[in-house]
């Protein structure tokens, strides 16, 4: 069986050696090399500085990196037809809209988080919000470590983005109320993030009612866990066309 060729971008980061470790459990995938500005290598691939220094196309690349270098992979990836799975948090809008346009032409796959419990979470928080309307107050709180650049987490807006898709946008979101003297609107979804330690990921939903409250939670107790769902999206990713896909698709297959 020939094994899929995989790159990892932001190989030198602490994700980028999760990768390396999960794609070890699947006989059908090999990391073939790695992009960072840390070019000593850790394991049996070769790590280059940038794109144009690589000797061979991988099948698939995964991007754990910064945002800073879409531009460049998406060159690539286009100029190549590489497939690409982007879990890089912190894009911009107009970085998203090269994202959606680069789908066009080969297959990405991105999403905000790679967890299948956190996908899971978000199923369950459409459901819920579909039962309970607007009889309820929603709130999300993210907690993250203390090196997390970005906030809110891009998959605490994911589940916001989730909740009021599936109710037809009739929320908007609050960041923060330390300076607004005011009672809480009914089409408010707030947002809460929380910086320290070593905190992996922790996201919890609060539907707060009238004398109940429902919360829907989810902790990552490692970075393997996006890791894990890294490789899969890849393995996935190279036998599709072209188009957007994110974790729904690949829970389907």
């Amino acid at each position: 069986m020939e094994q899929i060729k995989i790159l990892i971008s932001g190989a030198s980061g602490k994700m980028g050696h999760a990768v390396a470790d999960a794609a070890k459990e699947h006989a059908d995938c090999v990391i073939c090399a790695g992009i960072d500005l840390q070019t000593e290598s850790y394991a049996d691939f070769p790590i280059y500085s940038r794109f144009s220094e690589l000797p061979e196309k991988p099948d698939v690349i995964i991007d754990f990196s910064n945002p800073a270098i879409l531009g460049d992979l998406l060159n690539y990836c286009l100029v190549n037809g590489v497939p690409c799975v982007l879990a890089t948090t912190g894009y911009s809008e107009t970085q998203i809209a090269e994202i959606k346009k680069a789908a066009e032409s080969i297959p990405v796959f991105f999403t905000f988080n790679l967890s299948l419990g956190i996908n899971l979470l978000v199923q369950l928080a459409k459901k819920a919000a579909a039962i309970l309307g607007n009889q309820f107050d929603i709130e999300i709180i993210e907690k993250h470590h203390n090196q997390k650049i970005d906030a809110p987490s891009g998959t605490a807006l994911m589940l916001a983005d989730a909740i009021n898709d599936s109710l037809n946008h009739p929320y908007h979101y609050i960041y923060d109320r330390h300076s607004q003297r005011r009672k809480r609107e009914k089409t408010e979804i707030g947002l809460h993030a929380v910086r320290g330690g070593t905190i992996v990921g922790e996201h919890d939903i609060i539907f707060a009612g009238h004398d109940e409250v429902i919360t829907l939670s989810h902790s990552a107790a490692s970075k393997s866990v996006f890791a894990v769902g890294a490789v899969n999206a890849a393995i996935f990713l190279t036998h599709q066309k072209a188009g957007m896909y994110d974790m729904s698709a690949l829970m389907a297959d």
